[in-house]
């Protein structure tokens, strides 16, 4: 079996149109016309709605026509939950009032889920590739509605599974770079660096971008870098290939 690379632009959507161009320019350069997948935001901190925005819906659509595949990304993006314990670890240490999913009960999560599902499979014509958390962070709310949703994939930073079942298609870390301090965009510089060199081994390897990413040059020449030695050697895939080889869904669901 041939190795894969799974390619992802996160936060899509009218407040982040200029860094998706260029991102979409930077993927396309290393994979090939339009091979990889978006994660969109419907309302990205209730500040740029989809819903109202005929402009951005078409350019949606267009890239969804040309093969982009689609996932749900939350709904706002931005978490507004008071979190205890570890849920509190992961909000202050892993995103900045990213998580929305962290800390949303299960009817909540259900509701965000399948009002995001509805917007963006009505303006792409077709179904959506699945639901990807913001911050690719779960509560337990989460978790459950998400089990019920239908949604055909989803992923968090160190997998990607079938929500319906459980089974887990793919398997190791998201290589992603960070770029809202200059410690975090190091330290993700770094990471991408190691993993060129010790990740290769992986069956599936996932590596993702953000808008805030083409901020910064030196982010810039990472992922380049990054996504030119993963390229090598793997056939670029899309997540709906890890599908063809996952066991059918039990009776009843």
């Amino acid at each position: 079996m041939s190795k894969l690379l799974l390619a992802s632009i996160h936060d899509v959507g009218p407040r982040s149109e200029a860094a998706v161009d260029q991102l979409c320019d930077i993927l396309g350069s290393h994979l090939g016309a339009l091979n990889f997948a978006m994660l969109v935001v419907p309302d990205h901190w209730g500040e740029a709605p989809l819903a109202t925005n005929k402009t951005f819906q078409a350019k949606l659509r267009g890239w969804a026509d040309a093969g982009v595949e689609m996932f749900v990304h939350g709904w706002f993006h931005k978490d507004l939950a008071e979190h205890t314990g570890m849920a509190a670890i992961k909000a202050k240490h892993m995103t900045a009032s990213e998580g929305e999913f962290l800390g949303l009960s299960r009817d909540e999560a259900a509701r965000r889920m399948g009002d995001g599902r509805k917007l963006i499979e009505d303006i792409i014509g077709r179904e959506s590739a699945g639901f990807i958390a913001p911050a690719w962070l779960y509560g337990a709310g989460a978790q459950e509605a998400l089990a019920q949703s239908g949604f055909k994939l989803a992923e968090d930073h160190m997998k990607v599974w079938r929500p319906d079942t459980g089974e887990i298609l793919a398997r190791g870390p998201v290589i992603t770079w960070a770029s809202r301090s200059v410690g975090r965009q190091r330290s993700s510089r770094f990471f991408a660096s190691l993993a060129r060199n010790a990740l290769g081994f992986l069956p599936k390897a996932r590596v993702a971008v953000h808008p805030g990413d083409v901020t910064v040059p030196a982010l810039i020449s990472s992922i380049h870098a990054t996504y030119a030695a993963f390229a090598q050697g793997r056939r670029i895939a899309r997540y709906g290939d890890l599908l063809k080889g996952a066991h059918a869904a039990p009776s009843g669901q």
